[in-house]
């Protein structure tokens, strides 16, 4: 009796065991097979796109590619892309919406500082890792936001590079900052100022503008009144820059314009009264999509070129650096995923604190436990504006 008793035990044992082990590789097949979902929040629209609508060009290829290629780990991305139009409470609710009820495993942006602050702090109390795709500095910190890490440089960095170039290059003092009343805008000009008072010169006009005022005559006589010698304005609105280089060229005022790499977007071009409105035009730019003296670009900037250029018409009529931080924020999600072997969140920003010398089209990367923001200043330049070529630049003047 003993012994049929614990022959059947053997056997319940087994079929458990059996259930249990099937169990397991259902829901590891199960896994293998689900989706890895990123959020894309994007200023598809709105007066602050001309960026994120390049940046979705590269998202979308990278998507692309690693899909064809097999996913990441077998599991195939699944792209959520929403419009913000620049609006810091749509952000907000996308956010929540990508977050909470599609529950992404990631979020890249979105592309503008303002509506950054307002979402950071969401995807840390969400628990979800954000590739941070906005400049100013305030949007990463490793102890508020252990699962925020910066692929694009950070504004002290694009401000300094032309800073630097206007006071040292070009060695004007008389500085007027023109920023917009967004929430990049208005960081940006507080920035700006601070780092030129700290090279010793005080600006002799400073001015907040709506991105959407068509009238910059009153700023521009002012800024010229108050005697500068070079107009630095930080935003990222086309058209707001448009009107400020045209007002200048209407007002026949040769000076100088140094700042913000919008100034340099392709759509500023059909902005334009003149041509020559774009002339002495120079903005913080990259190594990645700068022309060598040999007037060859970067060989991993041309080979994405290459790459990209028949899904694009055969024509390059983007600000090409976009469009490759864009394929590398997505390329470091792949590449973090993959070396963490999961998409749990303490893996991979365990596999991103570890992670230095990482290859990509925009720049190489590097963070750590207490470095969330992985650009390089080597990876900084000035470009001068008006040489536009299939979305890179020429050096400026030096």
């Amino acid at each position: 009796m003993k012994e049929r008793m614990l022959r059947v035990g053997i056997v319940r044992a087994l079929a458990a065991a059996g259930v249990l082990a099937a169990s397991g590789l259902i829901s590891q097949t199960a896994l293998a097979e689900e989706p890895i979902k990123i959020g894309w929040l994007s200023s598809l629209t709105g007066p602050l796109s001309s960026a994120a609508v390049a940046e979705n060009q590269g998202v979308q290829y990278a998507v692309e590619e690693i899909n064809k290629a097999g996913g990441i780990n077998g599991r195939q991305i699944e792209l959520l892309t929403r419009d913000t139009a620049g609006d810091p409470t749509k952000a907000v609710n996308f956010a929540q919406q990508l977050l909470f009820r599609d529950k992404v495993n990631f979020i890249i942006g979105p592309v503008n500082s303002g509506e950054s602050l307002a979402t950071g702090p969401i995807a840390a109390k969400a628990g979800v890792p954000n590739i941070v795709i906005g400049s100013i500095d305030e949007l990463t910190d490793s102890k508020k936001f252990p699962l925020a890490f910066r692929a694009i440089n950070t504004n002290t960095q694009w401000i300094k590079s032309a800073n630097d170039y206007a006071l040292d290059v070009l060695k004007r003092k008389k500085v007027a900052v023109i920023g917009d009343t967004s929430g990049y805008g208005t960081s940006s000009a507080k920035t700006a100022a601070e780092l030129l008072k700290k090279a010793g010169v005080e600006p002799v006009y400073s001015a907040l503008v709506d991105p959407n005022k068509t009238d910059l005559s009153d700023e521009i006589s002012k800024a010229r009144a108050a005697g500068a010698d070079v107009l630095m304005p930080w935003s990222a609105a086309t058209g707001l820059l448009g009107r400020l280089l045209n007002t200048r060229g209407n007002m026949q005022w040769d000076v100088p314009v140094v700042g913000h790499p919008a100034l340099m977007a392709l759509p500023i071009k059909e902005l334009l009264n003149k041509p020559e409105y774009w002339d002495g035009v120079y903005a913080a730019g990259y190594v990645s999509t700068t022309y060598g003296t040999d007037g060859k670009l970067p060989e991993r900037t041309q080979a994405l070129m290459d790459a990209m250029r028949p899904k694009l018409g055969g024509e390059i009529n983007f600000t090409f650096w976009w469009v490759a931080l864009g394929y590398d924020t997505v390329k470091v999600i792949e590449h973090a995923v993959k070396k963490a072997g999961s998409t749990e969140p303490k893996a991979f920003q365990a596999a991103m604190e570890s992670t230095t010398g990482l290859d990509g089209v925009y720049a190489t990367y590097s963070w750590g436990p207490d470095q969330r923001n992985g650009f390089p200043d080597s990876g900084m330049v000035v470009n001068r504006a008006n040489t536009f070529k299939d979305g890179s630049f020429e050096l400026a003047p030096q």
